[in-house]
């Protein structure tokens, strides 16, 4: 498989006319009806539109967890519609983070060991992987939480073991779905803040689904799909 790291001249990632039909005939649901993005390195962008306009199907793509019916996915060049399963997978694990509405956490483990996950996929050695959890859960504010459960912490605080959970593997791109869908408006800013700091100052390319303009506020760009296509792309409301 080439290196999706090794080319660095073009966009981080790119859709070219990407099409997805799930089921044939009378009962083809056409989710992605030739979709064409760009997305630089070091780019925040929010992903908008109403249910079943084709954003979560997109982001299944760009994650490596679903494949185009046609059309072209590229990932720092490579062509990811041509890869196997197995390499697809070696992707995911090596250049992608992802951030879910609902935290996705192992619930009797601490957060060191949650953060730790990505990092046993990986075989990292123990006192490695160790070293590397605490240094993410130190960058999202968790000194000092390490061994607490997630039944023992804020859900604002267990988003941001997941977001280290994310990040331990230092990945090209953060894919955020929802990720402030579960929280109150206080720790849904907090949380963002954190989100832009990461994009600002460690160079984490995000791309975040999100339903509120609020929060699209934080990124670069706006991304709004509908039935299935890229009808707009705009600078994001300014935040109050």
């Amino acid at each position: 498989m080439a290196d999706a790291t090794s080319d660095r001249s073009g966009p981080l990632i790119e859709l070219r006319r990407v099409t997805k039909v799930y089921g044939r005939g009378d009962a083809a649901v056409h989710a992605l009806a030739g979709v064409d993005l760009r997305i630089e390195q070091g780019e925040f962008v929010a992903v908008m539109g109403p249910s079943g306009s084709g954003k979560s199907t997109a982001m299944n793509i760009l994650g490596c967890l679903d494949t185009p019916s046609s059309g072209s996915y590229r990932f720092r060049g490579v062509a990811v519609e041509t890869l196997g399963r197995d390499q697809r997978a070696l992707l995911r694990r090596r250049d992608l983070g992802f951030v879910f509405q609902g935290f996705n956490l192992l619930n009797r483990t601490s957060a060191l060991e949650n953060v730790e996950l990505p990092l046993i996929y990986r075989r990292t050695p123990r006192a490695e992987r160790h070293a590397l959890a605490q240094r993410a859960l130190a960058l999202v504010g968790l000194n000092g939480r390490e061994g607490h459960t997630p039944g023992e912490l804020s859900g604002g605080q267990q988003q941001r073991v997941a977001i280290a959970r994310a990040i331990v593997t230092d990945p090209h791109l953060l894919l955020a779905d929802e990720p402030t869908g579960n929280l109150d408006s206080v720790r849904s800013h907090e949380i963002m803040t954190l989100l832009g700091g990461l994009n600002r100052d460690r160079g984490i390319t995000i791309l975040m689904v999100t339903h509120e303009p609020e929060m699209a506020a934080y990124a670069h760009r706006v991304v709004h799909f509908l039935d299935g296509r890229v009808v707009d792309e705009s600078a994001p409301e300014q935040r109050s």
